[in-house]
């Protein structure tokens, strides 16, 4: 099997354990990708919104509350993720790695289990995003209820990833396509 066959779309099995991280803005897919990444590499999910919504689910009501609640959740889950991928297993991160800071914490995870990453981008328009926003709020179905005032308020924070960061990076489209490649 040829790593190109592997490889399909950047969802396609490996056979090493790898760190899968996702960085787009909100409703610009993420959550849908990784359950594509998830059924193709046969990879442990770990959802944010998940152990948000479980966890905290009465108490984020602002974006301090957010990052706070953010915060403690990364620190639990930090020795845990790092030892699924030592053991061989590929992890899946459903979290925003949307800031320098974000990524960095994504590092030290591949960095300490000595394992494969890659940072997948879905670079996904405003316009976009805020539709399938409206769309999500009106299904019911996500955790979060979020405004678009909300959105704007997070999307200021929003930080592209940059080659300069080191990570191996596939950008994604609107429609979920593959549109590069980069490796570091």
């Amino acid at each position: 099997m040829t790593s190109e066959s592997r490889l399909v779309d950047g969802v396609g099995l490996c056979d090493a354990a790898v760190l899968h991280m996702v960085c787009g803005k909100i409703a610009s897919g993420k959550s849908t990708l990784t359950a594509r990444l998830v059924k193709a590499q046969r990879a442990v999910l770990i959802s944010e919104d998940v152990w948000m919504a479980r966890l905290y689910w009465d108490e984020i009501h602002t974006l301090a509350d957010y990052v706070r609640c953010a915060g403690r959740i990364k620190t639990v889950l930090t020795d845990h993720i790092q030892s699924i991928l030592s053991a061989g297993a590929s992890v899946v991160l459903d979290f925003p790695f949307n800031t320098t800071d974000t990524r960095s914490w994504g590092q030290s995870l591949f960095r300490t289990a000595g394992c494969e990453h890659r940072l997948h981008y879905l670079d996904v328009s405003d316009e976009i995003c805020k539709a399938r926003l409206r769309a999500r709020n009106a299904s019911g179905e996500h955790p979060f209820r979020t405004s678009e005032e909300q959105y704007d308020q997070i999307t200021r924070y929003f930080v592209p990833p940059a080659l300069s960061e080191g990570f191996n990076i596939v950008v994604y489209d609107e429609s979920g396509k593959v549109r590069s490649r980069t490796e570091s």
